[in-house]
């Protein structure tokens, strides 16, 4: 890869050429070190966002911190890793009925209690 003169030159010793590089001599090596063989550096992208989804960030935030152009595009990659949340929804939908409806409907001067 050429160098641009309007580019910081960094010192070679603190810069890799390509990212090939990074992944051949760092990333490999401490991989295989720690009994990694085979790990690539796209699987440390899936086990951030798969962390990140279980510890409950929504899919606006795993958009924002892998890039994606839309959350569409995340929920087709990590849609099943999100929990159904059907039973929660119907959940706070059954208590907010009833806190707001049921005392309404058990207001007497609204309906009456009694039928004469």
């Amino acid at each position: 890869m050429a160098e641009r003169a309007d580019e910081p030159q960094i010192p070679r010793e603190f810069a890799f050429s390509q990212a090939q590089g990074f992944q051949r001599t760092v990333l490999t090596e401490t991989a295989a070190s720690l009994g990694l063989e085979g790990l690539h550096p796209h699987a440390l992208r899936h086990t951030a966002a798969s962390l990140a989804i279980a510890s409950g960030a929504n899919v606006k935030v795993v958009q924002q911190m892998l890039g994606h152009k839309s959350a569409i595009m995340t929920l087709d990659l990590y849609g099943h890793l999100f929990p159904d949340q059907l039973d929660e929804v119907a959940d706070r939908l059954d208590a907010a009925a009833r806190a707001v409806v049921y005392p309404l409907c058990t207001r007497a001067d609204i309906i009456p209690m009694s039928v004469s």
